[in-house]
């Protein structure tokens, strides 16, 4: 007999911490949810904006317009990442308010 296995993100799930968490992937749980404050991303979003960008955000000379365009590309960074995105392209099978956290894991587990 497998031990069922479920997921809560509640706060930050980043690359293959989140994916050992979850057993190898967000698919191989029973049920993985989040809180409304749950970010996902393949790693921490402002390094990924440094390393996705690199070329981007080098060729803008005045520094203060590279900080700038950086600090716009992690708040779209930020907004991709948040729960509810992740929920909406099936990473997640729902964000849940922490209050109702424990009934669904109930219900998943029984």
């Amino acid at each position: 007999m497998r031990t069922p296995l479920v997921a809560v993100v509640l706060r930050k799930a980043y690359g293959l911490g989140a994916m050992a968490m979850a057993g190898g992937s967000f698919h191989a749980t029973r049920l993985t949810l989040a809180w409304p404050t749950g970010e996902i991303g393949a790693m921490g979003l402002e390094g990924a904006v440094r390393l996705g960008h690199r070329r981007e955000l080098a060729a803008i000379s005045d520094e203060d317009e590279r900080r700038r365009r950086y600090d716009e590309l992690v708040a779209d960074a930020y907004e991709r990442g948040r729960a509810l995105s992740a929920a909406a392209s099936f990473e997640l099978d729902d964000v849940v308010d922490p209050a109702d956290t424990r009934d669904r894991l109930v219900a998943a587990l029984c």
